[in-house]
This record gives structure tokens, C-alpha cells and sequence, in this order.
């Protein structure tokens, strides 16, 4: 099951067993440069190539959290005036992204929770990022707070 609707989706919009696809994204080394300065992240594993070349990876990778980042946007704009909270979410990172990768996501609500007090509830979708060659990077699952009515 797809959606159909022009975002901001609702709560009420949501149903367990939608999919989302979000574009695709090729990992630059401009990316993960400026990840390592919003984050303070400057793990050399990620921006020394030098020290890179000797890791089991043989090249820099992006950061985790940078890879779940490039495709939360997606996911974001979906809810873009009806998102009241980013609840929480569980992330497992399976295999390293590189600079040059072209990764996207594919993603399906599992689960919805109304929340009568703030006129919506939780949705929780289980999210699968892919690179190029259609394998599995990272893994999670998140919870959104989200109301039944355009609230901004």
C-alpha cells in the first residue's frame, strides 16, 4: 500500500502497511565534511584518508547518523505541518557507506497509536536504507508524534 495524498499527511492519513520510497542520494565527500563540522565528529575514520586506508574498510565512510540524515528529510517533509514529535527511534548500521555510494530508503508503517491529548498519535515505521547494489546499510525504527490536522 502507497499514499496518495499531498503531504502534510495526518495521523488519520497513516495506515499500517503504507510504503514510502524516498529518492536517491549520492554520498559526497562534501556531505560527510560538513557532517563532521555540524556534529564535531572528526573521527579520522571519516575524514582522513590516510588513516582510512588501513581500516578493514580500505577508504573513509560516511558516518552513521549522517547516513540515516541524507534520507530523513524524506520522511520529514511528509509531515511538514503535522509532525508534533520525533519520539525516538532504534538504528543498526549493517555495512559502511562510502563517498561516491548512491543510497535511498524504503520504508512502511508498522504501527499507529492514536493519542486522543494531542489530537493525533504515533505512527512507527520500520525504515531500510539501501545502496546501489539494493543492499541493506542501516535498519531502523521510529516513532512520530503526529496530529490529525494541519497544525502549522
Amino acid at each position: 500500500m502507497s499514499y496518495n495524498k499531498v503531504p502534510p499527511l495526518t495521523f488519520d492519513d497513516f495506515q499500517i502497511g503504507m510504503k514510502f520510497t524516498s529518492p536517491r542520494i549520492t554520498v559526497t565527500d562534501a556531505h560527510i565534511v560538513l557532517f563532521a563540522g555540524l556534529s564535531g565528529d572528526f573521527n579520522p575514520l571519516h575524514v582522513d584518508d590516510l588513516f582510512a586506508k588501513k581500516t578493514i574498510f580500505g577508504n573513509r565512510i560516511a558516518h552513521g547518523l549522517l547516513t540515516l540524515t541524507l534520507l530523513s528529510g524524506h520522511m520529514g517533509m511528509l509531515v511538514a505541518g503535522t509532525a508534533i514529535a520525533f519520539l525516538e527511534m532504534h538504528a543498526k548500521f549493517l555495512k559502511p557507506v562510502k563517498v561516491g555510494d548512491t543510497i535511498y530508503g524504503e520504508a512502511e508503517v508498522i504501527d499507529k497509536k492514536p493519542v486522543e491529548k494531542y489530537n493525533g498519535g504515533v505512527i512507527t515505521i520500520k525504515s531500510t536504507i539501501k545502496n546501489q547494489n539494493n543492499e541493506a546499510v542501516a535498519e531502523s525504527e521510529s516513532k512520530l508524534l503526529v496530529s490529525r490536522v494541519r497544525i502549522y
